[in-house]
């Protein structure tokens, strides 16, 4: 058993993430905007605010934080509502809204094209249109995906057949400080033991997304 989880875990640390790339400020109206390119998988995100909130959604001690999903095409629905609170958990969980008393955030995103891992994806996006913005973090954020095959094999950010193909789907929302799970996402069947080399195999891979963070933020400001 213990040789069978060490070679996964060697197979593991062999995967790969598909090319990045990202567009920050494209957007003139937003206050903050990120197209964010994953694979096949890419995603528009622009930031609202803080802004003047109105009725009753104003809270006295902190911003009220909304976001708003919007698929390629036709409404929003199930799925879409669904990934709406975790993305609006993982935002809540770092944006410092107490500093914005009384006002609201919106944080809308389009999907482009889905090839696979949009949750992560859509995270990136959000991730890098708050950066955008300038609304005070208390640390950066990333999504990774995994799958896993019948066999145990785990891909991670797998594209939309490696999906369908696979035995179970977890996506994790990562903190930069630490690599602590603000919140995660399954689908399909998988013991404790396989979330745990999923979780160990996604902080691994959150490295490479926050190291291209960086390399975004260096490029946007020597232009400027």
């Amino acid at each position: 058993m213990a040789a069978a989880m060490a070679a996964a875990m060697a197979a593991d640390g062999a995967c790969s993430l598909r090319p990045f790339s990202c567009e920050q400020a494209l957007l003139s109206r937003p206050d903050g905007s990120a197209a964010f390119v994953q694979g096949a998988t890419s995603v528009l995100a622009g930031l609202y605010g803080p802004a003047e909130v109105k009725g009753s959604r104003e809270l006295p001690d902190r911003a009220a934080l909304e976001v708003l999903l919007r698929p390629k095409v036709g409404l929003p629905g199930v799925l879409e509502r669904s990934r709406e609170q975790l993305l609006r958990g993982t935002c809540e969980a770092v944006v410092l809204g107490g500093l914005h008393p009384r006002s609201t955030i919106t944080l809308v995103l389009q999907v482009l094209s889905d090839g696979g891992s949009l949750l992560s994806c859509c995270l990136n996006a959000a991730c890098l249109a708050l950066l955008d913005s300038g609304v005070p973090l208390s640390t950066l954020f990333c999504g990774v995906t995994c799958a896993l095959g019948p066999d145990g094999t785990l891909v991670l950010d797998p594209t939309t057949r490696q999906e369908q193909e696979a035995r179970a789907v977890l996506t994790f929302a990562i903190a930069s400080v630490e690599r602590k799970v603000l919140a995660a996402s399954s689908r399909g069947s998988c013991s404790a033991e396989e979330v745990q080399r999923c979780l160990a195999a996604a902080q691994r891979a959150a490295d490479s997304v926050f190291g291209f963070y960086r390399d975004c933020v260096r490029r946007k400001y020597s232009k400027s």
